[in-house]
């Protein structure tokens, strides 16, 4: 039986917390730059819009209670009195997970929310600092929870950054996004991996290309996109590609 008053929320939140995720080509460290080689997908990619906001998850627990979190830290348990106002995730969020269908086990909803005062980026998404929105990305099943909750948060940290997340594969991630209600970061295209470009130059022309400006504002302003994420449909390999790693490294090689 999961009481989330008996578990340790330390390894609870590393335990859903979204991994890190790599840049297509290598970024060289300290210069900022980016080299080859690129990432590999051996096999079908889909590319969606990469939203510049702030990383939040929505965790639905097998009690029937949720917590709201960032990427980093969690901010809020359902019933609590005070939450943490941080960026505004749980006071927009909250009525989002009040509403969200449930898995087996831990369901973990993660979202990108944007613009309001959200960085400052926010000025490509609206003109209007008290407007926010959310874009659903990915989500993790964990039905087999009680084992990875025992585990130190050195295995656990490892078990995240490697892969080990049991995520929804793309074809159920489309049909539980329409279950929810919940609208998508944009599906730009699918394609073979094989046909990405392995050369800076030729991802930026991509980059370019695929999004001349944000497909997700959210009245009427057409800003500037950030970039690509390319996700195998399993997940199994997953990167980012965005307009400001690009142009710092083609700047700086003219």
């Amino acid at each position: 039986m999961f009481d989330v008053r008996a578990v340790d929320l330390r390894l609870l939140n590393s335990l859903t917390k979204y991994p890190s995720i790599a840049t297509y080509h290598t970024l060289e460290p300290g210069s900022g730059c980016l080299a080859a080689p690129a990432t590999v997908f051996p096999g079908e990619v889909v590319a969606t819009e990469k939203v510049d906001g702030t990383n939040s998850r929505l965790v639905l627990l097998p009690d029937g209670s949720y917590l709201i979190g960032s990427r980093e830290e969690l901010l809020y348990a359902k019933g609590d009195l005070i939450g943490n106002p941080a960026l505004g995730i749980v006071e927009q969020l909250k009525p989002v997970a009040e509403r969200l269908p449930r898995g087996a086990g831990i369901r973990v909803y993660y979202l990108e929310l944007y613009g309001g005062k959200v960085g400052g980026a926010a000025k490509q998404y609206t003109r209007d600092p008290a407007r926010f929105g959310w874009r659903l990305f990915d989500v993790a099943e964990l039905a087999d929870w009680q084992e990875p909750l025992t585990w130190s948060p050195a295995k656990i940290s490892a078990w995240r950054e490697s892969g080990g997340q049991p995520w929804l594969p793309e074809d159920a991630l489309v049909a539980l996004a329409a279950q929810a209600g919940l609208e998508l970061t944009p599906r730009l295209w699918h394609r073979p991996g094989a046909e990405l470009p392995a050369g800076i130059e030729d991802m930026h022309q991509l980059l370019t290309a695929t999004l001349p400006a944000t497909l997700v504002g959210l009245d009427g302003a057409e800003g500037r996109a950030e970039g690509l994420v390319l996700r195998a449909p399993d997940r199994s390999v997953i990167a980012k590609a965005r307009f400001q790693d690009y142009e710092r490294t083609l700047r700086r090689r003219r």
